[in-house]
């Protein structure tokens, strides 16, 4: 097993615990190594269900990718499918808006590197974004995620929106040298 190998085996099993996981994903005539979905309701009634003062609903869709390196080209592709399929079809449906009660669908995109990126490349995934609101954020809104791990240096690059991913991703590199367990071994 080779180390980009290992650490997307140890990533996935830190996802399957809250996220249905699809190894080997076809799509657009590529297979991704993974992909992942996860959903949350949150609801607050008055005594009874019918009497529902609020609800929310939350999404997350997450493709994973390897690649020698990150290149402009691999980003553009990236923006690519989050404008042209995870936003519409993933999010709206492939209908005008998001469902009711959606309050906001991240769409994230893990790249597993062997090299590390150029640093034009680095400069350009700490600016990647994507954001889309729909009626005003009454029917939630749409985000771009983007974390980068390099194996050849161990470091992880994100966009703004996926800062918060940074330190997870960068655990894993710690977590496959002292050989925990992945996915494989966890849920296979």
């Amino acid at each position: 097993m080779t180390e980009l190998d290992a650490y997307l085996d140890v990533i996935l099993a830190k996802y399957a615990g809250s996220f249905d996981i699809q190894k080997d994903y076809l799509f657009e005539n590529r297979t991704y190594p993974a992909y992942g979905s996860f959903s949350s309701l949150g609801e607050k009634y008055v005594l009874i269900k019918k009497a529902k003062l609020w609800s929310v609903k939350a999404f997350e869709y997450i493709f994973f990718t390897d690649a020698d390196t990150c290149t402009k080209e691999l980003l553009d592709d990236i923006r690519r499918i989050m404008t042209d399929y995870m936003e519409p079809v993933l999010v709206r449906k492939n209908e005008k808006y998001p469902e009711k009660d959606h309050m906001y669908s991240y769409l994230t995109f893990a790249v597993l590197c062997r090299r590390r990126p150029s640093e034009d490349v680095i400069r350009e995934i700490r600016r990647f974004s994507f954001d889309k609101g729909y009626l005003f954020s009454i029917r939630g809104h749409a985000e771009g995620h983007l974390v980068v791990a390099d194996m050849e240096t161990e470091s992880v690059f994100t966009n703004s929106a996926g800062r918060e991913l940074k330190k997870l991703y960068k655990k894993t590199f710690d977590d496959v040298r002292r050989g925990a367990r992945g996915y494989k071994e966890l849920y296979a």
